[in-house]
């Protein structure tokens, strides 16, 4: 990995997940997906991931085979951007773990610079199992592993499966999205008790704690001794949307780490992620939310995802039309109106 990039991966940065643009008919609309690239680009984010759960799983299905085709065009839009800046490039990986080696091989074949491993669907592999699988990713490209929440197909991991994953030499980052305390808990106990404990970045995944997460400092006993360990940055799908002000808050967490204020703001956040999220219908309507949000703003045509069971909650439309009005500080709809200005298609 680039020391440019690894360096902007440990000091922390905002990597949205990247959705999948489609057109009425469902098939991939080039010109949004390519433009919502450049909106993340354009927003200050550090870095996007590509082919994760924000850009559908069934991206993978043969029906589709759109893998490959959104991991390139995003890849060819952080190269037109001929950036002064890193920009960390994410890709989505998952499956058994032939299909994840295979996955890592395209990612890095593309110049993608890390991969995201889910554990997802994998319910018949041990915790050792796993751990063998994350490996496997690891020889051939750098991993940001994830914890994955069982409402969305994840497992429930124990420490001791954290332990060994934190041992894995081509493990740089992990992104902890049980939506659960105890959960997240125990992944920081298990990098801090493992002597790569300053080689491995944290991110959070926890869109329910947002804000906290960030500005939490986690001091754990090891050996009679305190490691402190932090959420370094995160990699989220609420960042998807309204990114530019996500910078900024970001920028601001990481300027005042110490501002009680911002412990309110991460319960506005919270109350907008669940408008986005869904967690009412068990969070059935997560992606589509997040498209619901970029249609209203022009960034995309529609909201609609590879299966048709992915649409809108009844009531979620208003929840959304609540938290824009309640939170306007907190949406970046003039940005976006500037940004489209310019960014014809």
């Amino acid at each position: 990995m680039d020391a440019s990039i690894k360096s902007l991966l440990y000091s922390g940065t905002v990597i949205p997940a990247h959705p999948l643009a489609l057109t009425a008919d469902r098939q991939l609309d080039e010109a949004r997906q390519r433009r919502l690239t450049r909106y993340y680009i354009a927003s200050g984010a550090g870095g996007v991931a590509v082919g994760v759960h924000t850009t559908q799983f069934e991206i993978r299905w043969p029906q589709f085979n759109l893998y490959e085709r959104v991991l390139r065009l995003a890849a060819e839009e952080i190269d037109k951007a001929n950036l002064d800046r890193p920009f960390i490039r994410v890709a989505g990986i998952a499956g058994p773990t032939e299909q994840a080696v295979n996955e890592a091989r395209i990612a890095r074949d593309l110049g993608y610079h890390i991969g995201l491993v889910s554990m997802g669907g994998l319910k018949d592999y041990s915790e050792d199992q796993l751990v063998q699988h994350v490996a496997a990713v690891a020889e051939v490209i750098p991993v940001f592993g994830f914890y994955l929440q069982p409402s969305v197909g994840g497992r429930i991991l124990s420490y001791d499966c954290w332990r060994k994953l934190a041992d894995i030499p081509n493990l740089l980052a992990i992104k902890t999205a049980p939506f659960n305390r105890y959960q997240t808990l125990d992944v920081f106990r298990a990098v801090c008790h493992s002597e790569r404990r300053d080689e491995i970045a944290m991110y959070t995944g926890n869109d329910d704690n947002i804000v906290a997460d960030l500005l939490t400092v986690y001091k754990i006993p090891v050996n009679g001794k305190i490691v402190e360990k932090r959420f370094a940055g995160g990699l989220l799908g609420h960042w998807s949307v309204w990114t530019s002000k996500v910078v900024e808050q970001f920028n601001e967490i990481k300027a005042n780490p110490l501002d009680a204020g911002l412990l309110s703001t991460n319960i506005a956040v919270t109350d907008m992620n669940a408008a986005l999220f869904d967690p009412s219908h068990s969070f059935k309507g997560s992606i589509a939310g997040l498209h619901e949000v970029l249609r209203r703003q022009g960034l995309m045509e529609g909201t609609w995802c590879l299966s048709d069971h992915e649409v809108l909650s009844p009531g979620q439309a208003e929840e959304i039309d609540r938290v824009i009005r309640e939170y306007p500080e907190l949406t970046d709809d003039a940005f976006v109106r500037a940004f489209l200005e310019k960014d014809k298609i």
